[in-house]
């Protein structure tokens, strides 16, 4: 009997694993996809045209959404709209939403990729710290928005681009902000991820009864611009070490696809994927009463209990 790894570990033996792939079709399916315009998100976004899917692009940068679309539209025949949005600030994914429920009555898939990474504490105009409202508050607000629509939506999936770094935790219930800790860029970003996937839970018990399916996935140790709004130099490293240990983020494109499509799917919810390997996230993500404190948090901080 072989050695095997301990439950923590076991991402290192997924990332190598063959992943699985999906030739089911989402021709005509409405696929919204945020963070649309570079990496993980953009390689989703060309996989979904390549099947012929209705795709709306939410993006903060309409110049590159725009350039965007053109290349997909010069080698895809697909419709595809623009909704711009920066996560941010809370309004303008109210406004988001507000377009989204006005505009689609059916939405198939929606992927939230999404995401910051800084070397640095910022707050955002409402107080928030940066990385925490892009990748967790945000996102949150936009699902409880639209949660009804996927209620009516037939076979709807929501997948959410986390990742691996959850396992860096940095949550803190009572300092979300950083207000009184010391801030680094891995555990602020292990905070937002951490946040995600204990929201995950209550997400996938407010879609019981529906035919809504939520799932989290890891999209690859790839080659993506996140981290680039820092400084020249992590901008260098970035390029010129790190890039050279990753993959192509083609990868990712292909195994949101699968979740998205996959029949194998069909019914599995609240998981969390390494790629398209099913794997248990890091305990501290998968803690339910901490998952209620968050989930309230959340609720509070976007104003959805208002």
């Amino acid at each position: 009997m072989g050695y095997q790894l301990p439950e923590e570990l076991i991402f290192l033996k997924n990332k190598n694993e063959v992943q699985k792939v999906s030739k089911e079709s989402l021709k005509d399916k409405v696929c919204i996809i945020t963070g649309s315009t570079s990496g993980v998100g953009l390689e989703a976004l060309k996989r979904f045209a390549k099947s012929g899917a209705k795709l709306v692009m939410v993006c903060r940068n309409e110049e590159k959404a725009i350039r965007v679309k053109k290349e997909i539209l010069n080698e895809y025949n697909v419709l595809i709209d623009i909704i711009i949005a920066d996560f941010s600030k809370l309004n303008d994914v109210r406004e988001a939403a507000k377009i989204i429920l006005r505009d689609y009555p059916q939405i198939d898939v929606f992927v939230n990729s999404a995401g910051l990474h800084s070397t640095k504490l910022i707050h955002t105009e409402e107080g928030f710290e940066l990385v925490y409202c892009v990748n967790h508050l945000a996102p949150f607000l936009l699902i409880n928005l639209l949660a009804n629509r996927f209620k009516e939506s037939v076979n709807c999936r929501i997948i959410l681009v986390n990742s691996e770094g959850h396992r860096f935790n940095g949550l803190n219930p009572k300092d979300l902000n950083w207000n009184k800790r010391h801030y680094t860029g891995l555990r602020g970003y292990g905070a937002s991820k951490t946040a995600e996937l204990l929201t995950l839970i209550k997400f996938k018990e407010l879609f019981r009864g529906s035919d809504v399916t939520i799932n989290a996935m890891h999209p690859g140790d790839v080659k993506t611009n996140i981290g680039n709004n820092n400084g020249l130099l992590y901008k260098w490293f970035l390029h010129n070490v790190t890039w050279n240990f990753l993959k192509d983020s083609k990868i990712s494109g292909e195994a949101i696809y699968y979740l998205a499509s996959s029949k194998e799917l069909n019914y599995v919810t609240g998981r969390f994927f390494h790629l398209t390997i099913d794997e248990k996230p890091a305990k501290h993500a998968r803690d339910k009463e901490m998952a209620e404190v968050i989930w309230d948090l959340s609720m509070s901080m976007t104003g959805l209990n208002e």
